[in-house]
C-alpha cells in the first residue's frame, strides 16, 4: 500500500477515488489479517461510506481534510461509535455500544481519514506483547512466530503488514514504542497532555498517552499534526495552539545537540539494541554519552503508580467478574489495589525528583538517544530473556527501556533501525516537553540517511 501522503494527492487530484482505496484496503485486511491476527473489528460499512463522503465533497469543490482518504485503523479501547469498546477485554464485550467517536477519532475523520477497524491489544493495555488469551496473540508480519509488541501490537502489526498506512495506539510505559520496535514501524509517544485521551478507555490517568503508527516520518508527523489541538472536555489535555510539526522535518537534525543515553539504557540493551543506537548516534553526530541517574528508579516508580492506579479504576469490576478477566493482568491489578497509600506517594516524589534530573539534562541536550526495547521480537509465548547475561522476564522486560521516559511524560519518536539478516528494532529520540518537532526531526535526519526505515516484509511471510 501507498504511503498516507502518496494516497491523499491521488485522491486530492481525482487519479484515484476514495472509495477504491478503501476497498483496496479492505481487502489487503481480508488476505493477510487470518495469518497475523491485528484486527478485532472491520468497519466496513463506516468505511465505505467515509470514503463516499470523501469524493462526494471533492465533486462538489468542498475542502477535504490533509488526509482524505487516507484508510487508518484503531487499538480497539478508542470508542468508535455504534461499536463496543472492547480495550482488549472479555468483561467489556457485554457493554454498550459507543454514542459518539473518541477524540482523536473525530479529528481523523475531519482530516479526511477513512476508519476501516479496531485493532488487537493488551487486555486492558497491561502488556507489552499483545498475546491476547480472549482474541489470541497478534503475529509480527517479519515473522509470524514471534510478538508484535504491545499493548498496541495490533496497530503497529496492521501498519507493519501494509493494511493501511496509518494506525492510532496508546502508551503508558511504552505500549506505542515497544510494538514499534518489534515490528519495524515509526510511532511517536507526544508530551504527556498534548493529544486529547477523550473517549479511550483507561489505564493509568497519570501515565496515559494516544499516538500514531505509520511507515515514514512525513507520514507519522501528518497524522500526529491532524490530531493535535486543545480539548476542553479532556481536563488532562493541556490547552496548546496547533503546532505543526511537518513543515519542520525538511530542516534535518542542523543544529540538533544530541547525546546517547548510557547506565541504565546501556546497560539494560543486548547487542541488537546497542548497534542500532550506534548507527543513529553517527547518522546525527551525537558523540556525547549522559545518563538519567533515577532512571532505575524512575522505573520502579512507574510499576508503583500503574498499579495503583490501574487496580483502583479495575477492583469494582474485579469483585463482580474476577473469572473474567486475563490471569496476568488480574493478578496484577488486585497486587495494585492493595498497594499502600505510602508507597504511591513516594512514587510520586521519586517520580518528581526524576522529572527536575531531565529537565536539568534539556538544557544541554535537544535529543536523547537509547535503544526502545533491550532485544528484537521473541517467539510467541517466551517467558525469559537474556540481556547481558542476566535472565529477565520477558514480557514485563520488554518495556524495560520505555517506562522510565513515560513516567516523567517525555516526548519520544520510535524509529526502527534496518540491520542487515536481522529482525526489526528500533531506537527512541527523546526530546524535552512540547518539542516533539525536534524528535521529528531527528528521525526525518535518519530516514534522509537511509539509517532508520520502516521494512517491508516479505508478502509470503504476510499472506498465508
Amino acid at each position: 500500500m501507498e504511503s498516507a501522503a502518496e494516497i491523499a494527492a491521488a485522491v486530492c487530484a481525482g487519479r484515484v477515488r476514495a472509495r477504491e482505496v478503501a476497498q483496496r484496503a479492505l481487502d489487503r485486511i481480508a488476505r493477510a489479517d487470518a495469518s497475523i491476527n491485528a484486527f478485532t473489528r472491520v468497519t466496513r460499512e463506516r468505511a465505505l461510506a467515509e470514503a463516499d463522503a470523501v469524493d462526494a465533497a471533492l465533486a462538489a469543490g468542498r475542502p477535504v481534510g490533509p488526509l482524505a482518504g487516507v484508510p487508518y485503523a484503531v487499538k480497539n479501547l478508542f470508542d468508535v461509535a455504534g461499536e463496543v469498546t472492547l480495550a482488549g477485554a472479555r468483561v467489556t464485550r457485554d457493554d454498550p455500544p459507543a454514542a459518539a467517536d473518541a477524540a482523536l477519532v473525530e479529528r481523523m475523520r475531519a482530516a479526511g481519514a477513512v476508519l476501516v477497524g479496531a485493532l488487537n491489544m493488551d487486555e486492558f493495555a497491561y502488556g507489552f506483547t499483545t498475546e491476547n488469551s480472549h482474541a489470541g496473540a497478534t503475529r509480527n508480519p517479519h515473522d509470524l512466530s514471534r510478538v508484535a509488541g504491545g499493548s498496541s501490537g495490533g496497530s503497529a502489526a496492521a501498519v507493519a503488514a501494509r493494511m493501511v498506512p496509518l494506525s492510532l495506539g496508546t502508551d503508558t510505559n511504552g505500549s506505542i514504542r515497544v510494538p514499534s520496535s518489534l515490528c519495524g514501524v515509526f510511532g511517536i509517544k507526544p508530551t504527556y497532555g498534548r493529544l486529547s485521551r477523550r473517549g479511550s478507555y483507561p489505564f493509568v490517568t497519570s501515565l496515559d498517552h494516544v499516538g500514531p503508527f505509520a511507515t515514514t516520518v512525513a507520514d507519522l508527523a501528518a497524522c500526529y499534526d491532524a490530531l493535535q489541538g486543545p480539548d476542553p472536555r479532556d481536563p488532562a489535555c493541556a490547552q496548546r495552539p496547533l503546532e505543526p510539526t511537518l513543515g519542520a522535518l525538511e530542516r534535518g537534525a542542523g543544529g540538533l545537540r544530541v547525546a546517547v543515553l548510557g547506565g541504565w539504557f546501556d546497560e539494560n540493551a543486548g547487542p541488537l539494541a546497542r548497534e542500532a543506537v550506534q548507527a543513529a548516534a553517527r547518522a546525527l553526530s551525537a558523540t556525547r554519552r549522559v545518563e538519567l541517574s533515577l532512571a532505575e528508579p524512575g522505573r520502579a516508580a512507574a510499576f508503583v503508580i500503574t498499579g495503583s492506579e490501574g487496580g483502583a479504576l479495575h477492583l469494582p469490576r474485579l469483585r463482580t467478574r474476577y473469572a473474567d478477566y486475563e490471569p496476568l493482568s488480574r493478578d496484577r491489578f488486585v497486587a495494585g489495589a492493595l498497594t499502600p497509600a505510602a508507597w504511591y506517594v513516594k512514587a510520586q516524589r521519586v517520580r518528581e525528583a526524576y522529572r527536575r534530573e531531565a529537565a536539568r539534562l534539556f538544557e544541554d541536550f535537544d535529543i536523547l538517544i537509547s535503544a526502545a526495547t533491550p532485544v528484537e521480537a521473541q517467539p510467541v509465548g517466551t517467558e525469559w530473556i537474556d540481556v547481558g547475561g542476566r535472565r529477565m522476564p520477558a514480557r514485563a522486560s520488554m518495556g524495560v527501556l520505555t517506562q522510565p521516559i513515560s513516567c516523567i511524560g517525555l516526548p519520544v519518536v520510535a524509529a526502527p533501525i534496518p540491520l542487515p539478516g536481522r529482525l526489526p528494532i528500533a531506537v527512541q529520540l527523546i526530546a524535552a516537553p512540547w518539542h516533539e518537532h525536534l524528535a521529528l526531526r531527528a528521525a526525518a535526519e535518519l530516514e534522509r540517511q537511509a539509517v532508520a526505515a520502516s521494512p517491508r516484509p516479505e508478502p509470503a511471510k504476510v499472506v498465508q
